[in-house]
């Protein structure tokens, strides 16, 4: 993903002025306005492991993440209630204008999940005059990275358990998917592969040979070259960043691979479908 800032609009700044002042009104009528009320749908102080999670909200803790990836992250790491504010639709989610809907409902979240290349994300909390914790989530896909981001959290969730059950489950899958993409390879040879910086997990995946990456900028004259003499057998590229072919003159075949899981959350279909397209590319000959 593109390290892109986003410029808050300011035809949103109005919008965010009223969703502060309607936090100010509720909480002056409850006559508690030095203390927010606590989140609806938060359990008591105890995590699934019966310890105490951060400011009692470890119980089922109500999180809204900015895009489907910190989502699937959050639900993999045992988080039960999440909402995500950027549509799926979106095909950039840095580029996504939050709207007065979204305030509301960080307004009740325990946490806040963001990237760093989503700016936008503290304004939102602070507009919304919300007290949950801005967590910044690292999105990488490679497989360690993914799990100890999943572990990670779910230590702040204060659901351990739920986390290592998915670590488990995850790991199990993404053995065997590599395995029968290694075994899948014409000849069994594992084949040179030109990978987008953030599609090399998909390679690391399915046991390629990485000869090159390119982007997240766009491929200079040089850099083309330089890729094209490397004769890959194939170019990973990233589906929410693509610019076209990438290689014209490699004979290269090029393959898309999506970072973003579905609205369902379930990061493990980003694994079964970039194996899938993988198994298909190879399928063609």
């Amino acid at each position: 993903m593109a390290r892109n800032r986003v410029r808050f609009t300011h035809s949103l700044r109005p919008l965010l002025a009223v969703g502060v002042a309607a936090s100010l009104t509720l909480l002056a009528g409850c006559g508690e306005a030095a203390k927010p009320a606590p989140a609806k749908g938060v359990a008591p102080p105890k995590g699934e492991d019966g310890k105490d999670g951060k400011d009692g909200k470890a119980g089922k803790p109500v999180v809204v993440a900015t895009t489907t990836w910190e989502g699937a992250l959050a639900k993999a790491a045992g988080a039960e209630d999440v909402t995500v504010i950027v549509p799926q639709s979106v095909h950039h989610a840095p580029d996504y204008d939050p709207k007065p809907s979204d305030l509301a409902a960080v307004a009740k979240a325990d946490f806040v999940l963001y990237a760093p290349f989503e700016p936008y994300a503290e304004k939102i909390k602070e507009a919304a005059g919300s007290d949950a914790e801005l967590i910044e989530v690292k999105l990488d896909n490679s497989a360690d990275k993914a799990a100890a981001e999943v572990e990670r959290l779910g230590g702040m969730f204060g659901t351990k358990d739920s986390a290592a059950r998915w670590k488990s489950s995850f790991t199990s899958e993404y053995d065997k998917l590599s395995q029968e993409l290694k075994t899948a390879w014409p000849g069994g040879k594992s084949p040179a592969v030109v990978s987008q910086v953030f599609t090399a997990w998909a390679a690391e995946m399915a046991g390629a040979r990485t000869v090159g990456t390119y982007g997240p900028e766009a491929v200079t004259p040089a850099q083309l070259a330089a890729l094209t003499k490397e004769k890959p057998a194939l170019v990973l590229d990233n589906a929410h960043m693509s610019t076209g072919t990438v290689l014209p003159d490699s004979g290269a075949k090029q393959v898309k691979i999506v970072n973003y899981p579905g609205d369902d959350l379930d990061l493990l279909s980003v694994y079964r479908n970039a194996a899938d397209e993988l198994k298909k590319t190879m399928n063609k000959g």
